[in-house]
């Protein structure tokens, strides 16, 4: 258990939060959430022991070991899978030692080939394997060097090697940003099956809703821990703040009765005692802090000036670079278009996207445009291009023309952009502040065709659920390239699947892509074992000998895994008996009776707990059976 008591953290000079007591226990998956710069990356940096607490202590098991998600990879020459497997540090420095046993004492070999094995060690580049596969890396990619990855990929890289951790304690920071839904979905899996403890930041109310047990809210200065996923947090606190709200005009209504009569009688000698009294009353009070709107963003995206039909149009397009990666597509954007653009990563989506906005020219077909056709696009190089040494405020004097000062401000207010920031140069802001920055700007110009390219992954879920609200009244025409879920899902009225060398309408909604995409990643593995079948027929070339030998390895390879298989399946066996003992117990009628309910109540909790038990067991008999074929196929 992790156990925050009477903790208080200051950045800066600025107090965070303080008067936090907090229990966090192994097999709890905790959203994190808060507005930015409430303290979410400090408190990791404090459960890490990087920053200190200037009151109370965090206190944790000493053999605890916790994996943090860095957000920086440095270019080397590394190879992806050696990168990953580094993830795994005692595995790593072992194998390191009985890959070059040279300089090692004879007696010292056979106890690091028994630690070895007992951490598993024979399986651990097969799960760094599938940890890659899962987060979208190619076979042909292990292998790759980690420098002539792109910054994204990278990203996952870090991901996959804070995977590999043998951790007690998880913390993500945004581990969803760079994933497409793919590998949000088989990320959702692992994490479900990892039984430690997680802490993650996210800003994905999807993937919040489907991995976490609690949520642990940041908010004036205090940290609230809920129970269930995001949706549940969300009716929860909205229920409290109801009920906070209420008791604070009672409150104000009680005080301005007490402060009333205190004005009115505090002078007179006959009211003086009871005008004592209510004074004291009024001053021993606790303030109840009345409700304040959480949403820093108010914007809308106004009319468009001018609008007509088609306002684009691709006949017959074969979209790429070098070479076609899309073929034959044929799309009509009219104003009331709503798509969702969806696809793995490198599929083609975001080429699609450039060679409709113009930005790349078509390899054959016809391109054809509105005259009345005002794009807005939005994607990571607009946020790039954003002039560093201009403010808020000059950027969008360069649109306005003769706008006022004080319209401009009230504009720029409604993307949080108040005070000091709206003269501040570009440079310094976050990643966060740049999207909504370019946002603002893109919603000034009154577009009448959105082109929206991943606009969620540097925003916090105020600023999306605020621009999923404006976008929800947008009067023109939008194209979203998107991996969030609920975006998607309530802004797009028609779904277009970039796949295969192809663009065409998906006629499911969301959850039915998730259910294509889980069946996809079936049949891959389903492809793969056959593969690992047929190369069984290679061994009819090897002698008696040879065969023997490579089964007595693959055996000894296998050992540990089907030890745990043994010994799971007699604890299940043990358990089984267990719980028909106690259903033998429960059919006796005279359990029933009045002066058995202590005895009764002992019963059904013994086999409430055994029943979970049987499940935590059979889930982990599957999960470890599922590793020995796996394994089995891989050594075949």
């Amino acid at each position: 258990m992790i156990e925050l008591k009477n903790v208080a953290i200051r950045r800066e000079g600025c107090l965070l939060f303080s008067e936090v007591n907090l229990q966090l226990h192994q097999g709890q998956i905790v959203g994190l959430t808060g507005n930015n710069g409430t303290g979410k990356s400090t408190l990791f940096a404090s459960l890490l022991g990087e920053y200190g607490t200037d009151m109370g202590l965090i206190d944790m098991p000493k053999n605890w070991q916790i994996a943090h998600m860095a957000q920086e990879i440095h270019a080397s020459n590394q190879t992806a899978i050696d990168y990953v497997l580094s993830g795994d540090k005692e595995w790593y420095e072992l194998n390191a030692k009985l890959a070059n046993q040279t300089n090692l004492a004879q007696d010292a070999i056979a106890p690091l080939y028994q630690r070895f094995d007992e951490i598993d060690g024979y399986r651990t580049p097969s799960k760094a394997g599938q940890i890659l596969s899962g987060l979208g890396f190619g076979e042909q990619e292990h292998t790759k060097a980690v420098q002539d990855f792109s910054g994204g990929w990278r990203m996952r890289l870090n991901l996959a090697r804070t995977l590999m951790h043998r951790a007690d304690v998880l913390l993500l920071d945004e581990p969803t940003n760079h994933l497409d839904l793919d590998a949000i979905l088989w990320l959702e899996d692992w994490l479900l099956k990892f039984g430690g403890l997680i802490i993650v930041i996210s800003h994905d109310q999807a993937f919040m809703d489907t991995i976490c047990t609690h949520i642990a809210h940041i908010e004036h200065g205090k940290i609230t821990l809920y129970t269930g996923n995001y949706s549940q947090f969300i009716r929860t606190r909205a229920e409290r703040l109801t009920q906070q709200q209420q008791a604070f005009e009672r409150q104000e209504a009680i005080k301005a009765h007490l402060e009333n009569f205190i004005r009115r009688f505090g002078a007179k000698a006959t009211k003086a005692k009871q005008a004592q009294s209510r004074v004291k009353q009024l001053a021993n009070m606790t303030d109840i802090a009345p409700v304040m709107a959480d949403s820093e963003f108010t914007f809308q995206f106004y009319p468009p000036n001018c609008i007509s039909s088609p306002l684009i149009s691709l006949d017959n397009a074969t979209v790429g670079y070098d070479k076609p990666l899309i073929n034959k597509a044929n799309l009509q954007i009219t104003p009331d278009t709503r798509l969702g653009v969806l696809g793995a990563n490198g599929a083609g989506k975001s080429t699609l996207i450039k060679a409709l906005v113009g930005d790349l020219p078509l390899i054959t077909g016809t391109r054809k445009i509105s005259d009345n056709l005002k794009l807005g696009y939005f994607n990571q190089h607009q946020m790039d291009a954003l002039d560093e040494s201009a403010t808020p405020l000059i950027l969008l004097r360069r649109l306005a023309g003769t706008t006022s000062d004080a319209d401009l401000r009230s504009f720029l207010g409604s993307f949080n952009f108040k005070g000091d920031k709206i003269d501040t140069p570009c440079r310094l802001f976050s990643g966060g502040e740049k999207a909504r920055l370019t946002l603002a700007l893109i919603v000034w110009q009154r577009p009448n065709v959105l082109v929206l390219d991943e606009p969620t992954n540097h925003l916090d879920l105020s600023m999306r659920n605020a621009l999923m609200l404006a976008l929800q009244n947008y009067e023109g025409a939008l194209i979203l390239v998107s991996h969030d879920r609920d975006l998607v899902m309530n802004v797009c009225d028609n779904l277009l699947l970039v796949a295969d060398g192809r663009a065409d309408e998906f006629t499911g909604d969301m959850a039915d892509y998730a259910e294509h995409l889980r069946q996809a990643r079936l049949a891959k593995v389903a492809q793969n074992k056959a593969g690992a079948e047929n190369s069984t027929t290679e061994k009819s070339a090897l002698s008696k000998e040879e065969i023997r030998k490579q089964n007595a390895q693959n055996r000894q390879k296998t050992a540990p895994l089907r030890k745990e298989i043994e010994k799971l399946e007699k604890q299940l066996d043990k358990l089984t008996s267990e719980l028909g003992e106690i259903e033998n117990t429960l059919s006796d009628q005279a359990m029933y009776d009045d002066k058995n309910k202590d005895k009764l109540l002992n019963v059904l909790g013994k086999q409430s707990e055994l029943q979970k038990q049987v499940a935590d067991i059979e889930e982990n008999l599957l999960l470890k059976m599922d590793e020995l074929e796996t394994l089995e196929n891989a050594l075949s």
